[in-house]
Parts: structure tokens; sequence; C-alpha cells
């Protein structure tokens, strides 16, 4: 593939435990990993350099878990644990197709992963490997757009690229309300006031505070990340100048 040139140097991908279902109810499809995984070899070839998190809700989500009435803490790092299995599915996909990858954790798991250290991660970037952020923030009562956020700012990200299963941002869910409109491009102030449910009120204010975009888009459709990396107009733009009136 001829090296094309991207508006970002570096974009921060926040992937949903649940995107990597499939269609199953349960677990990883190795398809749809194998997918991803050639999606971000791509976006690697026109000169971006790449840093993942990965959610756990295919496997344990902390909030529900509480919901069921165990201990929200240990609910949390029970779902940070399943981060780093997602996290290490991905790396093992990437290096299957000859990527370069890191795996860098909140927690210590010396034996599979690295420790995250902001630097090193930064230097693993630099240096052409996948960096993938896994544990979310290392810290319960935080979710993994939190840590997305986080990481996105820390590793100094042009863009954090929010993947779904639909193709942006609506004023209402479009799968119950025929009504919903899609939104090309809206503002921070009007997902908080609107709770558009983009990501989680802490991510949100974190981007806004620190001038971070987030680009939603539709990770099922064929090429989308690649599209959107190459600076195509897909999903919707959030960002401090938004519309959304």
């Amino acid at each position: 593939m001829d090296k094309k040139v991207s508006p970002y140097k570096r974009i921060l991908l926040k992937l949903s435990g649940e995107a990597l279902l499939g269609e199953a109810d349960y677990g990883i499809d190795p398809a749809i990993l194998s997918r991803i995984a050639a999606d971000i070899i791509q976006v690697q070839a026109l000169g971006v350099q790449v840093g993942v998190v990965i959610g756990g809700g295919n496997i344990f989500r902390g909030a529900g878990l509480s919901e069921a009435g165990m201990d929200r803490v240990t609910g949390d790092h029970m779902g940070m644990l399943a981060t780093i299995i997602n996290s290490l599915a991905l790396q093992d996909s990437l290096e299957r197709i000859d990527g370069h990858v890191r795996v860098m954790s909140a927690l210590q798991i010396h034996q599979i992963s690295e420790d995250y250290i902001r630097r090193r991660a930064v230097r693993h970037l630099e240096k052409g490997r996948v960096t993938i952020f896994a544990a979310g923030t290392g810290n319960p009562f935080f979710t993994t757009d939190t840590a997305a956020a986080l990481r996105a700012i820390e590793i100094g990200a042009d863009i954090l690229v929010k993947a779904t299963k639909v193709d942006g941002v609506y004023s209402a869910d479009p799968v119950h309300d025929r009504t919903a409109r899609r939104y090309s491009d809206v503002s921070f102030d009007t997902v908080l006031s609107d709770k558009l449910n983009v990501m989680d009120a802490t991510a949100i204010v974190m981007c806004r505070d620190n001038d971070l975009p987030i680009r939603v888009f539709d990770l099922t459709a064929p090429g989308a990340l690649v599209q959107l990396v190459g600076g195509a107009d897909i999903g919707t733009l959030v960002h401090e100048g938004g519309g959304g009136g």
C-alpha cells in the first residue's frame, strides 16, 4: 500500500469490548479481531502512530456486577482484567500479520505486559509500535472511556477515535427512535447538556478541557477507520467549535 498523508500524526482508538463480540453473546469473534488488526496496520501505513484502549464488556462489566450485588471495587478490578484479556487477543492478531505491538497495563502483571509508563509509551509509538493500554486507569469507578481520554491526552494524540456500532452521534437512540437525527459535528457542551451518550461525562469533560477532538464512527463499516484517519468526513466530530443546535 502506498503511503498517503494523514492529517493526524498520532491517534488513540477506543474500542468497546462489545465490538469484539461479532454476532456472539459472549467472548471474542476471531474474524472481527482480525479485521480490526488489519485496519490498524493500514492506518499505520498512512504514517500514523496508533494507541488503543479496549473495554471489557464482552467478558465482564464491573458496574453490572455491582448492580447484581458484588462489591463495586471487586467488580471493577474484574473488569480491568477482562480488558487485559482483550488487549492480549488484539496483540496476537496484530503480531500474526507482522505488526509490532506492546501491551502496557495500568495493573502490574509483568509476566504478560509492561507497566504503563507515559514516556515509554510515547517511545513505543515513535518506534512504530501499536501500543495497547490495558486495565483502564488502574482505578475502580473509572470507565475505559475515561481511560481512553486520559491516555490520549497523556500521549499527545491528535484525536480520540471512538468506534461504535452506529455511524455517528444521534439525538436519540436510532435503533429505537426513527426520528433521531445524526450530527455531522457537535460541541462538547451539547453532548453533555443533551446527554448524547457519546462517552461518559468525565471523559467528555477531560477532552473538552484539553481541546482533544473526538471522532465517533461505525466500526462495522468496511474501511471506515482507514478512510477516517486518511481525512474523510466520516461519522461525527465532537469538538469545541461544534454545532448541535
